[in-house]
């Protein structure tokens, strides 16, 4: 039995692991890795194998950086089954074409760019109709319920905790007469979040693959970050100026809207429009309310006051594109929600070019962003951003709320790992984290008993 580390790898994204036992092999996640053009470009065209030798995906959850290769892992031949929840399947219907779509204009902007430089033409990742070819390979899955994914190989999902349908596994493998178990934390969540369940334990391994986003760091309380919400857009509102929020369509959008709409039941925001700006988010939306099987018990407690958790009477879900270009023609004060959460692609680009030079303007960053993205240079406050290839001066403020991540931090994550029996788990292999958070990871889960803890490299050969 063999691991071989390869996307999210000493980085926060494109996670993808690949297992091999018996004579057969299974991809851990297939996601589509987010940051500097180039290097992009040549990382999602590489597996660590042939798509075609590949026997099965396991899926941790629908976020593009962990789902977003799967349309290209099936146009080079992979014809498997891909394991997920029904969530995760619903989400993917969307968020898969949809990430074709961007593949599709992102190249044609490229071309047309570089052209005058007579370089090579890019293709497109993958179209849509990869996109709707792989999703015919989904299978769902139960929460709790033991499935055999392949011969050899029986797996127990639970759920995660960090988006819908979201979930960790345990994969129990056999292999000439040795069984080995190993779990796999996909992307971790928070307890006491609105709208989902608090992440379930695991059950005990021998190996863990564990995320390490927000390693070294701790959340602000939710109340803490509800209020703030509060007090920046009314801050916003007061100089006359607009909210423009990055938020990844499924997740952050749902969340930041839910806390949109009990501020507003209690009073606390200023009569200002409220605009989610994203045709995705608004698919996403639709498949959040078709599962609440996945809500928290105080979610589902507050739906019977205000049964619409996702909607209110100044919010409004913008599909047309003509309906969003009029929102950058106007000057009154709104809170504008858009795609994509690093500021890579989507309409949030065009409220961002339109906006960042007005000092009354703010950008509220609330989540992770990778390095090089537009996302990590707002974070990072510089004086200049350049959007669609061109510079603008940063004058609006920036507002940096992690509070509102998805991901478990530090405390969150050990307490998580801290359940797994540490007499038993011989290695935890720490991934979808920078160097620096993992390191802090690292010390913090040696000193409560997990001495082996390893980094791995991208390409890294484990044997188990």
């Amino acid at each position: 039995m063999r691991l071989t580390f390869w996307g999210a790898a000493q980085t926060v994204t494109g996670s993808l692991h690949m297992l091999e036992f018996a004579g057969r092999r299974v991809f851990l996640d297939c996601g589509l890795f987010q940051g500097r053009r180039s290097e992009a470009r040549r990382w999602n065209r590489e597996f660590p194998a042939d798509p075609k030798s590949v026997d099965a995906v396991l899926l941790s959850h629908a976020h593009i950086d962990h789902s977003g290769l799967l349309p290209r892992l099936y146009r080079q031949g992979f014809r498997g089954p891909v394991f997920t929840t029904d969530a995760t399947r619903d989400l993917c219907a969307s968020m898969l074409p949809d990430s074709a779509h961007i593949q599709k204009k992102d190249a044609e902007w490229v071309n047309r760019r570089e052209r005058r430089r007579g370089d090579r033409r890019v293709v497109p990742l993958y179209t849509a109709d990869d996109a709707n070819g792989v999703l015919e390979l989904f299978e769902s899955v139960d929460y709790g319920t033991p499935f055999r994914a392949l011969p050899g190989l029986e797996v127990t999902y639970r759920d995660a905790g960090h988006i819908l349908g979201s979930a960790t596994m345990t994969l129990e493998i056999a292999e000439s007469g040795r069984t080995v178990k190993l779990g796999f934390t996909g992307d971790v969540g928070r307890g006491d979040r609105p709208i989902l369940r608090d992440p379930q334990p695991m059950d005990d391994c021998d190996y863990l693959i564990s995320e390490s986003t927000y390693g070294g760091k701790v959340h602000a309380p939710p109340e803490q970050a509800k209020a703030r919400l509060a007090e920046v857009v009314g801050a916003t509102a007061h100089r006359g100026g607009k909210v423009i929020i990055p938020a990844f369509a499924v997740g952050r959008t749902q969340e930041l809207v839910h806390r949109l709409d009990q501020l507003t039941n209690e009073g606390r925001l200023p009569p200002i429009p409220v605009f989610v700006d994203s045709p995705l988010a608004v698919n996403v939306t639709d498949v959040f309310r078709r599962h609440p099987e996945c809500y928290d018990a105080e979610l589902l407690e507050y739906m019977q006051s205000d049964p619409d958790p996702f909607g209110f009477a100044r919010l409004s879900y913008i599909r047309d594109v003509e309906d969003s270009k009029r929102l950058n023609g106007s000057r009154l004060p709104m809170v504008i929600i858009s795609a994509s959460g690093m500021a890579e692609a989507g309409r949030v680009l065009h409220h961002l070019r339109n906006n960042v030079e007005d000092e009354k303007n703010t950008i509220m960053m609330v989540g992770y962003c990778a390095p090089h993205t537009l996302g990590r240079r707002l974070i990072e406050r510089r004086d200049e951003v350049k959007i669609f290839g061109r510079p603008y001066a940063l004058r609006a403020e920036v507002e940096v709320m992690n509070a509102y991540s998805a991901h478990a931090d530090e405390p969150e994550l050990v307490r998580f790992i801290g359940h797994l029996d540490a007499d038993r788990l011989r290695t935890v292999f720490l991934v979808h984290g920078d160097e620096e958070r993992q390191v802090a990871l690292t010390d913090a889960l040696g000193a409560v008993g997990y001495p082996d803890v390893r980094r791995p490299e991208r390409g890294e050969v484990v044997e188990l």
